[in-house]
C-alpha cells in the first residue's frame, strides 16, 4: 500500500487526522488511528465501536468518493465524547438503506447508526464529512 500523504497528527482541541489513499486497505490504517487517539485520551472503552465505525465510513468513501484520497478526522468535543469523521470530495450524501437478507452489502450505515450516539453529514464547499459520535462511560 502506498504511504499516506501525511503522517497522523494532533489537530487542535485535541484531535487526530490522517490523509489516506482512497483504497480498501486504508480502513486498517484508519482503525489504528482511532485506537491510537482513544488510547491517548483514556477512552479505551470506545475503541472497538470506533474501529468498526471508521471501517464502515472509510468503506463508503472508497466506494463512492471521486478523488484519490480521503481524510480521517478524530476529534474530542468533550471529556468522554469522540467524533470520528471521514472527509471526501463527493457532495453526494450517504443514504441509509434496509438491505434484503440475501444482499452482500448495504448494512454499513445501519451499523454506524446502531453503534453511534449520533451520526450525520457535514457539507463542505468541495465535498463532505460523514461523522459519527461516541460517548464514553459517564456520558449521557
Amino acid at each position: 500500500m502506498p504511504e499516506p500523504t501525511t503522517r497522523p497528527r494532533r489537530t487542535g482541541h485535541p484531535g487526530y487526522s490522517e490523509t489516506l489513499p482512497r483504497q480498501p486497505e486504508s480502513a486498517a490504517r484508519a482503525r489504528r488511528l482511532v485506537r491510537v487517539a482513544l488510547t491517548a485520551w483514556n477512552l479505551d472503552d470506545l475503541a472497538e465501536d470506533g474501529a468498526l465505525i471508521v471501517s464502515e465510513l472509510v468503506s463508503n468513501a472508497v466506494q463512492h468518493a471521486r478523488r484519490d484520497s480521503i481524510r480521517v478526522v478524530i476529534d474530542r468535543p468533550g471529556p468522554a465524547r469522540v467524533r470520528i469523521g471521514v472527509v471526501d470530495f463527493s457532495k453526494a450524501r450517504p443514504v441509509r438503506r434496509e438491505p434484503n437478507p440475501e444482499d452482500e452489502g448495504g448494512r454499513g450505515l445501519a451499523l454506524v447508526g446502531e453503534l453511534a450516539e449520533d451520526w450525520g453529514t457535514a457539507p463542505l464547499p468541495w465535498g463532505k464529512q460523514v461523522w459519527a459520535e461516541l460517548h464514553g462511560k459517564g456520558q449521557p
